[in-house]
């Protein structure tokens, strides 16, 4: 091996040393400063202990249960085959769930029970509400790179339809490039008028042309442990804009980041986009309607979708990475 290979290879065990130590002094502040996670769960993580490929986290809000259920009975393994994802495959999913401005009401009680029924969700010590999402975001990465040693981690909206065996095969293929953030990049106009969704009150911030930087899509994304680290490390400093996928990919201007656009991770739930790659042997990593920001009316329509552009239940136990 040559003086240089041999260089390179010390300053990269190095620069994962750094991070490593960065991640673990901020995880200690945590500690002692009050954890962005609450541990409530009934059952004990198969692996928090050891390195795992993926972390998915489902962001869902309180009285979202008819759509948690909805994925349930659809492309999320449930009970004995959740825990078999996670032994056999190194796959994680969670719902991510805050908790009411008044910790203990009703809709917390509502949340407790749920969990003791199904045991999927990762608590945060976070106030739920629609304009929280980008503090949600920014907490919610920081408390799972901090509890688990993953590859990639994740962020889904809980009105998507997702095909895991696709996801898998997608995130295997970067899964030697420690820096990588993948999704549906896109662009488009800043919303400054008042009263229209989506607006940014910072607006001015993004210049003459009045346009967004390239970012991924909020619906599903994903990205490598060291961007993760990151925002751990960086979680007090870093700026949060009225769009949690507009904060993310602001995260990360600057950086040295290799952003994959993947557009099989944004497909349409119609015939003519979803269904139709399905019946040609090219599953969609991910399906949902743009109009809606996610899957129309999604607690009544994932079964329908899943059966149209489901890659089928034994997929993500055929797909080998």
């Amino acid at each position: 091996m040559s003086c240089r290979r041999i260089l390179c290879t010390l300053d990269k065990t190095i620069s994962s040393l750094e991070r490593q130590l960065a991640a673990a002094r901020a995880a200690k502040a945590d500690t002692e400063e009050g954890s962005p996670m609450v541990t409530k769960s009934g059952t004990k993580d198969l692996n928090e202990s050891r390195r795992v490929f993926f972390f998915m986290g489902i962001i869902t809000a309180l009285r979202n249960r008819k759509r948690r259920n909805s994925i349930r009975e659809t492309w999320m393994p449930q009970g004995e085959e959740l825990k078999r994802l996670e032994k056999e495959k190194g796959i994680i999913i969670r719902f991510v769930i805050g908790h009411s401005s008044t910790p203990g009401g009703a809709l917390d009680r509502a949340i407790n029970a749920e969990e003791e029924q199904h045991k999927d969700f990762l608590h945060l010590n976070h106030i739920e509400g629609y304009h929280e999402l980008s503090t949600k975001t920014q907490v919610y990465f920081s408390a799972v790179v901090a509890k688990w040693d993953a590859d990639f981690y994740l962020k889904v909206d809980d009105d998507v339809h997702v095909n895991l065996g696709v996801v898998s095969s997608t995130l295997a293929r970067h899964r030697h490039e420690p820096h990588v953030y993948i999704g549906c990049m896109k662009s488009g106009p800043v919303v400054a008028q008042k009263g229209i969704k989506y607006r940014e009150p910072e607006y001015w911030k993004f210049g003459e042309g009045n346009k967004y930087f390239r970012h991924a899509t909020g619906q599903i994304y994903a990205i490598s442990k060291d961007l993760a680290t990151y925002i751990l490390v960086n979680r007090h400093i870093l700026h949060r804009y009225a769009n949690e996928d507009v904060s993310l990919g602001s995260w990360f201007i600057g950086l040295d980041v290799e952003h994959i656009d993947d557009r099989s991770l944004c497909c349409g739930t119609t015939p003519a986009d979803c269904e139709w790659k399905a019946k040609s042997g090219n599953h969609c990593g991910a399906s949902f309607d743009w109009s809606c920001s996610g899957i129309c009316k999604s607690s009544v329509r994932m079964k329908e979708v899943h059966q149209r552009c489901g890659e089928g239940d034994q997929a993500i136990w055929d797909t080998s990475f």
